[in-house]
């Protein structure tokens, strides 16, 4: 599940930078105040990466996604990269556990034959 997870994650790094790259054009907007939310939010996915396996790991990945989808009042393009990263975070946690379950089914089994 880390490996999936963590690659959503990374993904969602870059596709926050170029948002902060097209909210840069916003009027409404400072330089400043896109770039300290862009950052943060770029940092928390990349730390984000590490604690996915330790408690309330994945409820902070669903909180990132979230804020994703919220940042589409800004950038509205986000609305739909939000779901779609959503859709991918929820693929990386479903398949990644069956990949996990799997793994140690298949060490049990290895195990046992050894």
């Amino acid at each position: 599940m880390r490996t999936l997870c963590a690659s959503t994650l990374i993904g969602e790094f870059f596709v926050i930078g170029f948002a902060g790259l097209v909210a840069m054009k916003s009027d409404a907007l400072s330089m400043t105040t896109v770039w300290t939310v862009c950052g943060v939010a770029m940092l928390f996915s990349v730390l984000l990466c590490g604690m996915i396996t330790r408690p309330g790991g994945l409820q902070l990945g669903w909180a990132l996604q979230a804020g994703l989808i919220v940042s589409g009042f800004w950038v509205p393009v986000m609305f739909f990269l939000g779901v779609v990263f959503g859709g991918l975070w929820w693929a990386s946690v479903h398949y990644g556990r069956k990949i996990d379950e799997a793994k140690a089914r298949w060490a049990a089994q290895a195990q046992t034959e050894a």
